[in-house]
């Protein structure tokens, strides 16, 4: 999206377009063009009129224009992709401000590639105003039509038709509204259109042929289980008793994981030869509390000579001799 910086032109009669011409519209009409223009309640039957005659005489004689109140657009059922051009607010005086709605439909009717003009008073973008948009949001709104190519921005001065017509149709005050004319293109492309994608085949290498003589000493068939001249070596008889035994976890360990001359043994990361399990084992033995001999070292006796916070009270005697290890979670302060 390409939007170009906003350009001052003095006050002038913007009802004079025979002064102005056609560079004053933002676009270049060619003859045939199918060219659309809106109108609204703000605008006057003799500057709409002075306006159609002028873009009428562009496109002369196969052309034609259509004119359209802006709030019936999108009720005129219009085919897709019907003009070459759209003026939209461009008649002198008016003060409309097009919806979301209307700009989607001129995106519709518009050919692939066509081009859009459109003129609405905005407010500056530091003034406070709920009714107007900024310049920038009016590039947004144009954006989010399907418009691209957003260009060559006209700011212009209220005249004093625009300036009662805001007064009294949207009740805001003219102080930091302009006149912002912007135009933008349609892309070359119908929206919903589709385009079958070629792809290239891709070239696949023939595979090597295969020494038969080879193919023939690999290859076992169902017949040579049963053929007595054939020698097939079991898979068994392959294997020696050393084959046979069991790995020692320290055989696993892959070269260097874990030595013992390392001042504190560490795995690896994502370690897989069983290091990581030793480590974690041998350090939950470490961290395990040991467990607390009697405190009085008569519980084995019996409960006449057990204390009363012993947890063997009412519990048989142990066997004589017999060492009695409590755990710490077992022992309670008498």
């Amino acid at each position: 999206m390409q939007v170009s910086h906003l350009v001052d032109t003095p006050l002038g009669d913007q009802m004079d377009w025979d002064t102005k011409g056609m560079d004053s519209l933002g676009v270049t009409l060619h003859r045939g063009h199918h060219v659309a223009v809106t109108w609204d309640g703000s605008t006057s039957p003799e500057a709409l009129a002075q306006l159609v005659s002028l873009i009428q005489e562009a496109v002369s004689p196969d052309g034609r224009v259509a004119v359209e109140n802006v709030e019936r657009l999108i009720l005129s059922a219009h085919p897709h992709s019907t003009f070459d051009v759209i003026f939209l607010g461009m008649v002198s005086g008016s003060v409309c401000v097009h919806s979301s709605d209307v700009l989607a439909e001129v995106a519709r009717v518009l050919k692939p590639g066509g081009t859009v003009v459109i003129q609405e008073p905005v407010i500056s973008e530091t003034g406070k105003g709920e009714s107007l948009r900024t310049p920038t949001l009016l590039f947004s709104a144009l954006k989010l039509s399907g418009l691209t190519y957003v260009t060559q921005v006209l700011k212009e001065p209220l005249i004093s038709q625009q300036v009662e017509a805001l007064e009294t149709a949207l009740g805001v005050s003219p102080k930091d509204i302009f006149v912002a004319r912007v135009s933008g293109k349609k892309p070359n492309f119908e929206v919903g259109s589709s385009q079958p994608l070629s792809f290239t085949k891709r070239q696949v290498p023939a595979r090597p042929s295969a020494d038969p003589a080879a193919v023939k000493l690999w290859t076992l068939s169902a017949n040579d289980m049963g053929d007595d001249d054939l020698d097939l070596l079991d898979s068994d008889e392959l294997l020696e008793q050393d084959d046979l035994m069991k790995p020692s976890p320290s055989s696993l360990l892959s070269g260097g994981c874990g030595e013992k001359n390392e001042k504190k043994r560490k795995a690896c990361k994502n370690c897989t030869c069983g290091l990581a399990e030793d480590l974690e084992e041998e350090n939950s033995k470490q961290s395990a509390p040991k467990p607390a001999p009697s405190a009085c070292g008569n519980c084995y006796l019996g409960d006449a000579f057990r204390c009363a916070s012993c947890p063997y009270l009412g519990m048989p005697a142990f066997k004589p001799g017999e060492k009695v290890l409590l755990k710490p979670t077992q022992l309670q302060d008498a």
